[in-house]
């Protein structure tokens, strides 16, 4: 949902139900989602709110994830008292009582996590949250929350894509392995990158994109989707796209099949070295 907003009401609804359509049960948004447009601050969350007014069945059929914690200008508070008004605001916007998933997006270096945790706590406790999870934490970071925590972090949300290795490597992807932790993946295209590759790299990376897209008819996208998802910890792509018939090629992720040759030819010419 990060470029939700800023629409009209029937061209919201079209995205949720072509969204539908194609079998995507998760949509994750965040309250500063849309704070660069007209609407502002929890423009995206207000305009998701105004389809569940509208079609309140579609609100009911879906796993809802939000995230809060970013100020524009502080930048981040996870404070206990700001924490608690974002989580309500949220609903509030959302027009819903509750939302399955709610992570903090991004770590405030100066909240201790035992007070964020507290706070989390209480969500939870009072049923406005069902789960807990992390956005864009190191793995200490979220060992750190989750000692104070009594119920499970339950999500991982970082970048990751051919063009963002990072998970690989620095032990998140090990995390979310050991902890049974779901890992969502925002920009699995590179923030659009692969779709228009501007450097050598990126057109070697789309190449072998193209051919496993080309092997299996699906789209470079598609074939970008599945070798993300290839990874042992089950990696869910968070599909940004904002146009319908984009949209309606998400199942096609799930068709192309990688062999360990290929997937790791993709992640060498993305390192720009070959593993020893």
């Amino acid at each position: 949902m990060w470029r939700f907003a800023g629409v009209d009401l029937a061209t919201a609804r079209a995205r949720i139900d072509a969204a539908f359509e194609a079998g995507v049960t998760l949509f994750d948004t965040a309250d500063i989602y849309g704070f660069d447009t007209p609407g502002g601050f929890g423009s995206a969350e207000t305009l998701l709110g105004d389809v569940f007014a509208e079609a309140p069945g579609r609100r009911e059929a879906m796993v809802l994830a939000t995230k809060g914690g970013i100020i524009p200008g502080v930048p981040y508070d996870s404070s206990a008292p700001y924490l608690a008004s974002a989580i309500d605001a949220s609903l509030r916007r959302l027009r819903t009582d509750r939302v399955e998933l709610w992570q903090i997006h991004r770590p405030d270096l100066l909240a201790h996590p035992q007070e964020i945790a507290r706070t989390l706590e209480d969500a939870h406790a009072a049923g406005k949250v069902g789960a807990i999870g992390v956005s864009n934490f190191t793995p200490a970071q979220t060992s750190a929350l989750a000692r104070f925590l009594p119920v499970p972090l339950v999500s991982h949300q970082s970048e990751f894509s051919p063009l963002h290795l990072a998970p690989l490597f620095d032990g998140l992807f090990d995390q979310s392995m050991e902890q049974g932790m779901a890992f969502l993946a925002w920009s699995p295209l590179g923030g659009g990158r692969l779709g228009d590759p501007a450097d050598e790299r990126g057109r070697a990376i789309a190449a072998l994109l193209d051919a496993k897209a080309a092997e299996y008819g699906v789209s470079r996208a598609a074939a970008t989707y599945s070798w993300v998802m290839a990874h042992p910890a089950r990696p869910i792509p968070i599909v940004g796209t904002q146009k319908v018939e984009r949209i309606g090629e998400i199942p096609q992720a799930f068709i192309p099949r990688w062999t360990r040759a290929e997937w790791y030819a993709v992640l060498q010419i993305a390192m720009g070295e070959r593993l020893p």
